[in-house]
């Protein structure tokens, strides 16, 4: 399965927070997926904690790449194509990142690792 990682998710399994769902965690786990991070999270991280929203995340805003580089993470660019499909989208959800994460998961058919249920929605396959 090609899994692609929600902000909070990334978030919660490098803290080992509980807040992730067992089934997540166990599918991050497991080799035989592959997991896969956005830039869109990459710059909700790092924007977040520039605002001083997101303190407990500073290792991560600061050293992006590495940390999911030693996490064995793949690193998802954002393409024409999936800005295209997401700025196309005609739904009331207005959070750009969310908007990204669900045109990627769309485009590249990759299952998304949220608890956000309102994604169920928009044509996207979700996993928590």
């Amino acid at each position: 399965m090609r899994l692609l990682l929600d902000t909070h998710a990334l978030i919660w399994w490098l803290i080992a927070d509980d807040a992730l769902s067992a089934r997540a965690r166990e599918a991050i786990a497991d080799e035989a997926n592959s997991v896969a991070v956005s830039a869109a999270s990459a710059m909700e991280i790092a924007t977040k904690f520039r605002l001083g929203k997101l303190a407990q995340a500073e290792l991560l805003a600061r050293d992006f790449e590495a940390i999911i580089a030693a996490q064995g993470f793949e690193e998802l660019a954002i393409t024409v194509h999936h800005a295209r499909l997401a700025g196309e989208m005609n739904i009331a959800h207005k959070d750009p990142f969310d908007r990204l994460l669900i045109a990627q998961s769309q485009a590249e058919g990759m299952v998304l690792v949220s608890n956000e249920a309102l994604f169920d929605g928009f044509a996207v396959q979700r996993l928590w």
